[in-house]
This record gives structure tokens, C-alpha cells and sequence, in this order.
């Protein structure tokens, strides 16, 4: 599928430290998009679930398998997010995709509460435990990820820590594992995902297969 692009207004040209805040994230968010969430299930050192969804999220290596997402620090005190914090007592977490089934019960997971709440009875959302690592996992989730942590490394000149995990073990729903390939299908998966703003989400739409040219 190959398409030529023509200019057809002029081009608007920003720089981000002249911009007022937030606009700078506002933008980049609606340019790198859609964004893949990561619905992330951690515990604490004291047994206390946290659930919460990142949606600046993706793979960074195949082998091992390495997901990345990256927390922000709140605006008030106490800064640093549960997520955060139990992600360094404990090393552990489970990613989650986000189906259009999960959609309102992610957004319950999104709200800063406190750190004492369980966020899966927030959003009344059914738990099992994981295999190999401590944090519970979303029961009706397609898929799930249960990782390790490798590397917390802080945004240099920001106010987010980058998260990478391996993945230990993967669990997918049986309908989505296209076994001849080794796949999930991932237009069936329907995965939601973030567009720019607070409110605009989207899912997969048009699906189309691009070649690799030969040389």
C-alpha cells in the first residue's frame, strides 16, 4: 500500500520550551498515536494491590521479551505513585490489554486514590493470582503479562521514570491464539487505545499487510 503525500497547506513549526504548559504533552500525545495501554497490577511490600493503566507503554526487545512504561510523578504530595513505589519494593508487576469490554473499568483504575484503596474492588473487577510473580491479575483481561523488573531509569530534565520488565509469562484467551503462527489475533483482541487529550480513545480499524521489498 503505497501512497505519495502532497503538501497541501503550510507547515506550523513549535518548540516545546516556548510553549505554556501543558500543550507541549497534549501535542506529542495526539502526534504519537494511538498508544498502546498497559494495565498494570502491582502489590506492595505490605500486601496492598494497586491497579492503573500508563498509556506511555510498548515493547523494546524481543529477546528477552521487554515491555516498557513509563509513570509520571503527581503534581501533590506524596509524588511518587503506588505504582512506582510497589514497583521498587517488590520488582514485580502484570501488564494487561485493555478490551472494549474493560474500557469503563480502566477508567475507574485511572483516579488517584489513595494508597490504602484496592483499585480491583473500585472497579469491581474479578482477580486470579499470577503464576510467577506476586501482583494479582485481572481475570477478564485477554491478555496478561506477567513480568520482572530489569531497569527503573528516571527521564533525564522530567517528571517520569521509565519502567522495563521481562516478561515471565504470557497468558492469552484461547479464541485470540492464532496457533499456526504463534499470534494473537489482534484485530479480534480489539485493543483500546489513546489518542491526544483527556477523553479521545480508539481501536483498530483498517488492516492491511505490507511487504518487505527485496534488494
Amino acid at each position: 500500500m503505497t501512497e505519495k503525500v502532497s503538501v497541501q497547506s503550510p507547515m506550523l513549526s513549535f518548540v516545546p520550551s516556548e510553549m505554556p504548559d501543558p500543550a507541549p504533552y497534549h501535542l506529542l500525545t495526539s502526534v504519537v498515536a494511538p498508544r498502546p495501554i498497559a494495565w498494570v497490577s502491582t502489590i506492595s511490600a505490605a500486601g496492598v494491590p494497586n491497579l492503573a493503566p500508563y498509556s506511555f507503554y510498548n515493547a523494546v526487545a524481543g529477546f528477552p521479551p521487554t515491555i516498557m512504561f513509563s509513570v509520571a510523578y503527581r503534581r501533590r504530595e506524596p509524588r511518587e505513585k503506588d505504582t512506582l513505589r510497589n514497583i521498587r519494593e517488590v520488582g514485580e508487576f502484570v501488564s494487561h490489554i485493555v478490551d472494549a469490554a474493560g474500557a469503563n473499568a480502566m477508567m475507574q483504575t485511572a483516579i488517584e486514590w489513595e494508597s490504602n484503596v484496592n483499585e480491583f474492588d473500585k472497579a469491581e473487577l474479578e482477580t486470579v493470582p499470577a503464576i510467577d510473580v506476586r501482583p494479582l491479575r485481572i481475570a477478564a483481561a485477554p491478555v496478561a503479562m506477567e513480568c520482572k523488573v530489569t531497569q527503573i531509569v528516571p527521564v533525564e530534565g522530567a517528571t517520569n521514570v521509565m519502567v522495563l520488565g521481562r516478561v515471565l509469562r504470557f497468558h492469552i484467551r484461547e479464541d485470540l491464539y492464532r496457533s499456526d503462527l504463534g499470534l494473537v489475533d489482534t484485530v479480534r483482541m480489539q485493543p483500546i487505545t489513546r489518542l491526544g487529550g483527556s477523553v479521545e480513545y480508539t481501536r483498530i480499524g483498517e488492516l492491511f499487510h505490507l511487504e518487505m521489498p527485496a534488494h
